[in-house]
């Protein structure tokens, strides 16, 4: 099931149990999950990118091991907030892998994930080297992060 926002990514979720974050590129995809409790993301891998049906499997294989709940895609969306073609191919990820799983599938606004991400790594004096190896699995921490700050505040909410 694909979800357009976050309200209604968190209407399909159990009340506990850990959320996978994908940042999709075009050579890897980063990977991080959640706790149970949805409060911190953490960093987990990136998958080098092969074939949509070998990368999936590699997902789902992930996301039985952790006993995920739902995923949640980096959606990057331009500057100024349209959709361009990379969001076009992850919407098409998004498709393919729904067809896989019954899991929920959420997106979240990815903008500058990245650069959060680099940042971190640069202010935790990690080496070129070591940035270019975990910066994909970084920022979908980061983007995990903020799907799950809002599920928080959308817990609060009610």
């Amino acid at each position: 099931m694909i979800c357009e926002s976050a309200e209604d990514f968190a209407a399909a979720l159990p009340p506990l149990g850990a959320v996978m974050g994908l940042d999709l590129g075009t050579k890897t995809i980063g990977v991080a999950v959640s706790d149970g409790m949805r409060s911190v993301a953490t960093p987990l891998e990136t998958v080098k990118r092969k074939k949509f049906t070998a990368d999936a499997a590699r997902l789902l294989e992930i996301a039985t091991g952790r006993q995920v709940t739902g995923f949640v895609l980096g959606l990057p969306r331009n500057m100024d907030g349209s959709e361009g073609p990379r969001c076009q191919s992850t919407r098409a990820f998004a498709r393919n892998l729904s067809g896989l799983t019954d899991l929920p599938i959420g997106f979240w606004d990815e903008r500058l994930s990245t650069v959060a991400a680099e940042r971190a790594l640069l202010e935790a004096d990690t080496s070129r080297k070591r940035r270019a190896e975990v910066i994909d699995h970084v920022a979908a921490s980061v983007i995990l992060q903020g799907l799950l700050d809002r599920l928080g505040h959308l817990r609060n909410a009610t």
